[in-house]
């Protein structure tokens, strides 16, 4: 199996994000960056795929050359290949990322061979297009399916698994293909100090590609107004009650 994982890096989940002051960019000062959650469990399914049935995992992003960061984790969790596509620093809008990538793939493939399975997360945790994955795969010509859950291969197919309220939706795709992972697929493992140490010194590629701007463009970043609540001790021992049932009777409850 040869498998591409397709990463971005983004500001850590949970963290306070503030927007510089011209509304055009978040502010890095103090803010951490991780992979997007989807694509760590994308990366993760992609190890455990060629654990089983042998083969490589090719892990890409487009990105700043802060980015390495993600890319060397990846390896340190078994990943065999680390590719930047490094950016100028500009936003990238959807379709100038899906081209970026599909002409990266199509560099790739031609150097060493099509790819079985492109994994993507089902959206970014950023910006949550959900857009680039199902655009590169129109563009390379290959089935996707979004929102995967389950993935089992075959032969020369591909059962991907996606979750709906009656239980899961099943699909067979005929290989190569592009999923759209979700997180949940899998418990990302983490790295260990052996994998730590050759991640440092697995070799990265750099692609110098880049595309025109696509139709969208970005106007202004909004950050909505906190929402302040408080929290009211109503007591510590046995004089609340009175207190919680004066509470129940103020919201209807009694």
């Amino acid at each position: 199996m040869r498998i591409l994982a397709c990463v971005k890096r983004v500001p850590a989940p949970g963290a306070r994000i503030n927007v510089t002051a011209d509304g055009q960019s978040v502010e890095t000062a103090h803010l951490g960056f991780t992979t997007s959650p989807h694509e760590e469990c994308a990366v993760e399914e992609a190890v455990q795929i060629t654990e089983r049935m042998g083969g490589e995992v090719t892990v890409l992003t487009v990105g700043p050359p802060e980015a390495e960061e993600q890319l060397r984790y990846a390896a340190s969790v078994g990943c065999h290949h680390i590719v930047l596509v490094p950016t100028d620093g500009t936003h990238l809008d959807p379709q100038r990322t899906a081209v970026i990538i599909t002409e990266a793939v199509q560099s790739l493939e031609g150097d060493g061979g099509e790819f079985d399975l492109i994994l993507f997360g089902n959206e970014s945790a950023d910006s949550g297009g959900f857009q680039v994955g199902v655009r590169v795969a129109h563009a390379l010509g290959r089935p996707i399916v979004n929102g995967i859950k389950g993935i089992d291969i075959t032969d020369d197919t591909v059962v991907a698994r996606r979750a709906v309220d009656a239980g899961f939706e099943v699909y067979e795709l005929p290989r190569p293909a592009v999923l759209g992972i979700k997180e949940g697929i899998n418990l990302p493992r983490y790295p260990t100090m052996k994998g730590r140490l050759a991640s440092k010194k697995a070799e990265m590629a750099s692609m110098d590609l880049d595309a025109e701007a696509g139709g969208q463009t970005m106007v202004k970043l909004h950050r909505p107004a906190e929402t302040v609540t408080e929290t009211v001790i109503l007591g510590t021992s046995e004089d609340a009650a009175v207190a919680v049932v004066d509470l129940l009777a103020e919201i209807g409850v009694l």
